[in-house]
This record gives structure tokens, C-alpha cells and sequence, in this order.
């Protein structure tokens, strides 16, 4: 009897002593230390009554531990359900309800606002916090570190993975084994990931790209992880030195950039830097190398599919693109209303197929019907490009696309023009209602640090590269964009925010 992802990620590394996790404080843990905690917390999942199939929710703060239990659920058959730690009860609710969880994982500090919750849904409420304490890890630690794997499929489902909510109710997105396994086996050959590499893991683990991309790969490769709690900068430089390889979104990267400390130097002992989550500003690009010597490795991929695309290891890693197809991932660009392919060199809608991509989404057959089509491709809902060498470009969000006048516009150019004039850090290019057009193009524009923006020359210096159509009508100045925890920016909070104040 097998269970492929728990055998293929955590099996093999049984009896291993070679070290898994570097902590702060400089300390340390093995393998097979990691494995026999695990162990336990599968024991007292199923001592509790959970069977394979069932749900097991956590909103905890990143730890050995929280990754622990994610090795558990693996183990035990359960399905992994890992919460933004930022929601609020509210929030937490929904999901709990929604997915069925036969338990929630939460920090004491939530413990009062979530007791009525896990009552009200049925669920039962344990606490697990980020130094590892808690009734959760009181309750396993009598338990033996050996439990006997659950004998699982590649079609049997491993993860729920709840989108942002942007446009309505969170969807819970359906991965199997054979989904997140395709993946890792992919990306650690790509990536050129060995034994020897050590990655700097700075992402939080609720999410795909620092649960099932980093520590995937880690774990299939057989390396280390220095695992910290968050994005310090301070401790992000003093560990580099110790690292191999290091996955982040572009705030990590502007950060770091920002900091003298950060040189050539420093990142002599690196091989690999890949950014994703949300796209990195050319200029990002070209300061980086320019500082390190080092190109970033930008990818594009989502919380129902992993990893879709990649810049290449090994040849140009084109900024402003996501390279190309993973291999075994197939990526065509359609009529967002006829579902036709597209020339090469259009814009239109994202799909792809291949092993990486979700079963549907919990619950929502009809939401499952209108994204998943019958042949396999998933409509991504982002909108993108092909160019002649075959890379990949994402234009935006289908939903962002701006309808003026009967012009499509898509914000994506309008902010690669705003971001080249003199004192702007970045921009956003969103669609707000108007009487006469439908929409009207409005661009917002955050300042470098110092710098006094000249809204009249900025508008005069962009319309001589745009047609009047593609015009913004008003530019705002705000200190910053509003982002989730993954750095993406936040265009439905902006269109909220400035819909009344430019109307």
C-alpha cells in the first residue's frame, strides 16, 4: 500500500539525521526529527476521530510545528487546509463552514473570537502558536513518533487551497497528490535543485508559493531550509551568506535593494533567485543584476494550478515575461468570449492544461463548469501574450480589462509608461464608471521617496505614446497601493476607494 506524496516528499527521509530546517538562534532540525513530530501529530489526529478525506483547518503563525502538521495530514489522509492569518473571525468562519473542517488549528491569542465559530460549524477548536506551544502539541507529544501511512492515491485530494474573494465568496480549490507531486518533480529538475542547496525561506506558508513550491522542492531534493518566521531584513541578510537559493515576491526584493548592505558580495554564494506572487517592475529587474550580479528567475503561477511557467535556468530570463511552459504544462491564449485560439503575438485569456491543474472547486459545481472546461484546460481569468520567441506575458486580470468607448484597454501598458516617468516608484491602472464611456481610465501613481510628481507633464509625456482612448482621464497620488500578504496589488480596493472621489 502507498501513499505517493507523503512517500515521495517526507518517506524517503526516514532515519535521515541530515539536518532539515535551520532555525533562528542557530538552531536546528533533522529530518527525522521533523518526520517523528509529525508522526505524533498524526497519531492524535486520527486518535480524535478524523479519517481520511477529512478536513483539517489551521489559521497558526509559520513554525516547525504548523509545517509539521501539514507532513501530518499528508501521512494520515487528511486534507490540508492552511488559512491567511490575517483573516478575521468572520472570515475564518466561512472557510470552516464551507469545507466541512473536522478541526481548527488556531494562535491562543484567537482562541475566544474562534470558540463560537468551531461550535457553531461543528468543528473542533485546538491551539497551536508559533513557538510551538499549545493544547494541539500538549495532547501529541505522549504519542510514539512512527504512525503507520495511510495508503492514498494520486487522485485523492491533499490540499484545499481558498482563493483571494476578490469578486465574491473565497472558492476552494480541489488539489490531489498527483497535482502537487507533478509539480515538485518539475520545478526541482528545472530549477536544478539538489541535497546541497540550502534555500532562504522567508514566505509564509499558507500560501502555495511557500508551502508547495519552496518546501516541496526542499523536501524532493533532500536540502535544508532556513526557515524563518517572516521577512526580517535584518535576518535576511545576516543568513544569505549561508544560503544556496532564496524564493520571493518583489517587495523582498525592492527591500532588500533598498539596503547598502546588500552587494555583490553578499550574494556570492547564491545560485538562484526567483521571484512570483506578483510581477516584478523592470526596473527592479535591472537594478538587481546590476547591484548582484545575479538576473531574477520570474514565474507565473496560481492556487489552482501551482507553477504554470518559468523564466529558464539556463538562457535569457526575459524581465517583464514569465518565460515559458513548464514541461508536461500546456499554455494557449483564447477569445475570452468564443474560447478560440488565438494568433501568436494577441492578447487574450490565459488557459492551461497539465497534471499541475486543480479537480474543480469544493462545492461549486457550476463555478467548476464555467472555469474548468471538458477537455481540461483551466481559464486562468488573466490576460496574456505570446511574443515571437515564445515567452509569456501577463497583461493583467480579464476583470481589469477597462471597456472605454468600446476600446478594450488593457492597464498593463498604460503602467509600463507611468513607471518610466521621473519620480514614480509605481503605478496602478484601474477602469472607475463613467456616464458617457462606461468606464474611465484612471491611473494611480506613488512617489519615490522625496519626490514631487508634476501631474501635467507626466500626462503630457504618456499621451505622446498612448491613443487619446487609452488616455488616463485622472491621476491620483496615493503614499502606497493597497496588497494582500502576497504583495499582489489590491485593484478592487482601489476602484472602491477612488470610484466616489473621481466621479
Amino acid at each position: 500500500m502507498t501513499n505517493p506524496l507523503y512517500d515521495t516528499l517526507f518517506g524517503q527521509h526516514h532515519q535521515n539525521s541530515a539536518v532539515f530546517l535551520q532555525l533562528p538562534g542557530g538552531k536546528t532540525l533533522s529530518y527525522e526529527g521533523f518526520l517523528g513530530m509529525a508522526a505524533q501529530y498524526a497519531g492524535y489526529l486520527t486518535q480524535i476521530g478524523l479519517t481520511p478525506g477529512d478536513r483539517v483547518a489551521v489559521q497558526i503563525e509559520k513554525s516547525p510545528e504548523a509545517l509539521a502538521v501539514y507532513a501530518a495530514c499528508t501521512q494520515a489522509g487528511l486534507v490540508f487546509l492552511p488559512l491567511n492569518t490575517a483573516y478575521t473571525a468572520d472570515e475564518v468562519a466561512y472557510f470552516v463552514e464551507n469545507s466541512g473542517a473536522g478541526i481548527l488549528l488556531c494562535d491562543d491569542r484567537k482562541h475566544r473570537d474562534l470558540t463560537p465559530v468551531a461550535a457553531r460549524c461543528g468543528a473542533r477548536l485546538e491551539t497551536l502558536n508559533g513557538d510551538g506551544s499549545g493544547s494541539f502539541t500538549q495532547h501529541a507529544a505522549s504519542l510514539p513518533q512512527t504512525f503507520e501511512t495511510v495508503a492514498r492515491s494520486e487522485d485523492d485530494l491533499a490540499a484545499f487551497l481558498y482563493t483571494s474573494g476578490t469578486t465574491g465568496r473565497s472558492k476552494g480549490a480541489m488539489l490531489n497528490q498527483g497535482n502537487l507531486l507533478s509539480n515538485a518533480k518539475v520545478l526541482t529538475d528545472f530549477w536544478r535543485f539538489t541535497q546541497d542547496d540550502v534555500l532562504l525561506h522567508a514566505l509564509p506558508i499558507f500560501h502555495t508559493h511557500g508551502l508547495f513550491v519552496a518546501t516541496n522542492i526542499t523536501l524532493l531534493a533532500g536540502g535544508q531550509m532556513i526557515f524563518l518566521p517572516k521577512f526580517d531584513l535584518d535576518q535576511v541578510i545576516a543568513d544569505m551568506p549561508r544560503a544556496t537559493t532564496m524564493m520571493g515576491v518583489p517587495t523582498f526584493y525592492t527591500r532588500l535593494l533598498g539596503d547598502a548592505r546588500f552587494t555583490k558580495d553578499l550574494t556570492a554564494h547564491m545560485r538562484l533567485f526567483v521571484s512570483g506572487s506578483a510581477p516584478l517592475l523592470a526596473e527592479t529587474h535591472v537594478q538587481f543584476e546590476g547591484r548582484t550580479g545575479h538576473r531574477i528567475l520570474e514565474r507565473y503561477g496560481m492556487t489552482e494550478t501551482s507553477m504554470n511557467t518559468s523564466n529558464p535556468y539556463e538562457g535569457e530570463r526575459r524581465a517583464g515575461t514569465v518565460g515559458f511552459p513548464l514541461p508536461g504544462v500546456e499554455l494557449k491564449i483564447t477569445d475570452s468570449q468564443t474560447g478560440a485560439t488565438l494568433p501568436q503575438g494577441e492578447i487574450g485569456e490565459i488557459e492551461v492544461r497539465g497534471p499541475n491543474v486543480f479537480q474543480g472547486y469544493w462545492q461549486m459545481p457550476e463555478k467548476t463548469a464555467e472555469e474548468l472546461r471538458s477537455d481540461g484546460f483551466f481559464i486562468t481569468g488573466d490576460l496574456g501574450q505570446i511574443d515571437a520567441d515564445g515567452y509569456v506575458s501577463i497583461v493583467g486580470r480579464n476583470k481589469d480589462l477597462i471597456i472605454a468607448g468600446g476600446y478594450n484597454i488593457y492597464p498593463k501598458e498604460i503602467e509600463l509608461l507611468l513607471d518610466q516617468q521621473d519620480g514614480v516608484l509605481e503605478s496602478a491602472v484601474i477602469g472607475v464608471p463613467h456616464a458617457d464611456f462606461g468606464e474611465s481610465v484612471v491611473g494611480i501613481l506613488v512617489p519615490m521617496p522625496g519626490a514631487t510628481l508634476d501631474l501635467d507633464h507626466i500626462k503630457a509625456s504618456i499621451g505622446k505614446s498612448l491613443a487619446r482612448f487609452k488616455q488616463p482621464q485622472t491621476l491620483v497620488i496615493l503614499p502606497e497601493l493597497p496588497r494582500n500578504t502576497m504583495g499582489k496589488v489590491q485593484k478592487n480596493a482601489l476602484r472602491e476607494q477612488l470610484v466616489v472621489s473621481v466621479n
